[in-house]
């Protein structure tokens, strides 16, 4: 029985021409063939991932085209919003007793001359009282026509002694009296004209007429406010509002440029007066640029508008260089060790000439000047600069 079984033990290592080994033995063999394994696999992967950084590292690197903008004479500008408004906006309302309108002559949107009727109030009453102080006129008029006659007469026979030196007194003093009774005619004749006139409303000034609150039928009185709105020569003007160091670089007479709110259109204007006060809780101020009339500028609206407040020297980009997101603008600049480096800026308007750059560069460093969208901060790059021309 156990020569049987140590035969059968024995048999597989004499197939293979091996001595029996105790189990103490293979196990150390098998765990030093695992650790060899396992060594030469870190190994490969470790070669094997620094070939792929090395390769990444010279994909990485791309040419980049680089310029060093200097320093250029650009246009000072000042950007704000406000409201649109006319310059000189004029409520029209009664002047007069007021009454019944009869006809309103004008719609928005109409021009008006200096003194133009804008709405008739009826006036049946006023009518009949011009024609009886009319009449009363021609009845002082005839009373001092008779006082006088009867003066003539008078001096006539005075000198023959029929008539004393007191009844020409008398009679000089009953002419006097009638030509004061017309004069006193004739003003309150024109006084009441006057009035009647004054149930006309009149256009202040020639100008652009903006709103209409009035209809036929309607009573209206001194208390009746606002009836129109007009425009003093249809002239507009834009309320921005702006910082207060911005205000302080704004003259009278600078130039602007406004853009309202859904148009592609700008209209260009000039900035006629600079608030003198500002406000204590914003710290802004309102400059007014005065804009000619245009149909697109509606009063009420809302516009943007660069205004032009002198000259500076700032670094000139071209638009490429110029990259935006959520943060706002930004560049690309080329480090000492041809890393991409992202740098936060502030740009003015833009021009045929380029981008300023108000804020975030001083001129000497080499800004990427495309591709930049297609860069990370801190990759490797191959600059070349851009030649001039």
């Amino acid at each position: 029985m156990n020569y049987e079984t140590q035969v059968a033990g024995d048999a597989p290592a004499r197939i293979f021409g091996e001595e029996p080994r105790s189990s103490k033995r293979r196990a150390l063999t098998i765990g030093a063939v695992i650790a060899i394994i396992l060594i030469a696999a870190a190994a490969w992967i470790s070669m094997h991932g620094k070939g792929e950084d090395a390769a990444a590292t010279v994909e990485e690197a791309p040419v980049v085209t680089v310029l060093v903008p200097g320093q250029s004479i650009v246009p000072r500008t000042v950007s704000g919003t406000g409201s649109l408004a006319a310059r000189v906006d004029m409520p029209v309302g009664v002047v007069g007793e007021g009454g019944q309108v009869t006809r309103v002559l004008v719609q928005p949107g109409d021009w008006v001359r200096a003194g133009q009727v804008l709405a008739v109030i009826e006036r049946s009453v006023q009518t009949e009282q011009i024609r009886s102080l009319a009449a009363q006129l021609e009845v002082n008029r005839a009373d001092a026509k008779l006082a006088q006659a009867q003066l003539d007469r008078a001096q006539a026979l005075v000198k023959r002694g029929f008539i004393s030196r007191a009844d020409i007194d008398q009679r000089t003093a009953t002419r006097d009296a009638a030509n004061a009774r017309v004069n006193v005619a004739v003003a309150q004749l024109a006084e009441q004209r006057a009035r009647t006139g004054r149930l006309d409303i009149r256009a202040p000034a020639a100008g652009l007429v903006l709103t209409r609150e009035v209809e036929p039928g309607q009573i209206v009185g001194s208390g009746s406010g606002v009836l129109f709105r007009m425009a003093k020569g249809g002239e507009m003007e834009l309320l921005t509002q702006l910082s207060e160091g911005d205000l302080a670089t704004l003259r009278p007479g600078n130039s602007a440029t406004v853009t309202p709110v859904g148009s592609q259109t700008e209209f260009s204007g000039r900035v006629w007066q600079v608030s003198p006060v500002v406000d204590p809780q914003t710290r802004q101020g309102i400059a007014r640029i005065a804009i000619p009339y245009n149909k697109e500028i509606r009063p009420g609206g809302f516009a943007a508008a660069r205004i032009v407040s002198g000259t500076a020297t700032a670094p000139l980009l071209p638009e490429s260089a110029i990259q935006t997101d959520a943060k706002g603008h930004f560049v690309y600049v080329v480090n000492g060790r041809n890393e991409a480096e992202r740098r936060g800026v502030e740009v003015g308007q833009v021009s045929p000439k380029g981008v300023p750059v108000t804020r975030g560069l001083n001129g000497g460093e080499r800004i990427v000047a495309s591709a930049g969208a297609f860069l990370r901060p801190g990759q490797k790059v191959r600059p070349q600069v851009q030649k001039a021309g």
